[in-house]
C-alpha cells in the first residue's frame, strides 16, 4: 500500500517549531499504519533524541539556535531517523516517503539521514548547520 500524508496536521506541527512565539522547538512524524502524521514535539532536544529507538523509523524537523554573543540564528534541520533494528524494506521505505515529508517541511538548513545515536549529537548537528549556513563570523579562533 502506498504511504500518505496527513499535509494539514503535519503542516500545523511544522508550523509550530517555525513559529518563534511558541515553546515547540522539535516535531516528529511518524507512521501510523501507511500514513505519516505528527508524532510527538518539544522543547527539550534530549527528548527528541530520546524518541529515535533503535525500532522506529520516523521523520524530525528541528530548531537549534546558532552563533555567538553578537549574533543568534536560528537553524531548521530536517532529521530522517532509521532505528538499527528497522527492516530493509522499511529503510529503503522511507527514502522515498521523505518525499512526502518534503512537501510539508520546505524550509531547512540541512538534511540528516542517521541510523547511530552518536550522530544525534547536539554539538554535531549544530557544527553541521553552522558549516551549511555558509559564512562563519562567530568570534572565534579556528
Amino acid at each position: 500500500m502506498a504511504t500518505k500524508i496527513d499535509k494539514e496536521a503535519c503542516r500545523e506541527a511544522y508550523n509550530l517549531v517555525r513559529d518563534d512565539a511558541t515553546e515547540v522547538n522539535w516535531v516528529t512524524f511518524k507512521y501510523n499504519g501507511s500514513t505519516i502524521v505528527p508524532g510527538d514535539q518539544g522543547a527539550d532536544y534530549e527528548t527528541f533524541k530520546r524518541k529515535c529507538t533503535d525500532d522506529v523509523r520516523l521523520f524530525g524537523f528541528v530548531r537549534f539556535t546558532t552563533g555567538d554573543a553578537m549574533s543568534k540564528r536560528v537553524k531548521f534541520a530536517l532529521i530522517t531517523w532509521i532505528g538499527e533494528d528497522v527492516s530493509g524494506l522499511q529503510r529503503a521505505k522511507t527514502g522515498t516517503d521523505k518525499t512526502l515529508v518534503k512537501e510539508v517541511v520546505q524550509n531547512f538548513a540541512k538534511e540528516f539521514v542517521i541510523s547511530d545515536h552518536k550522530e544525534l549529537d547536539e554539538d554535531y548537528i549544530k557544527n553541521e548547520l553552522k558549516k551549511a549556513g555558509g559564512a562563519n563570523y562567530d568570534a572565534q579562533t579556528e
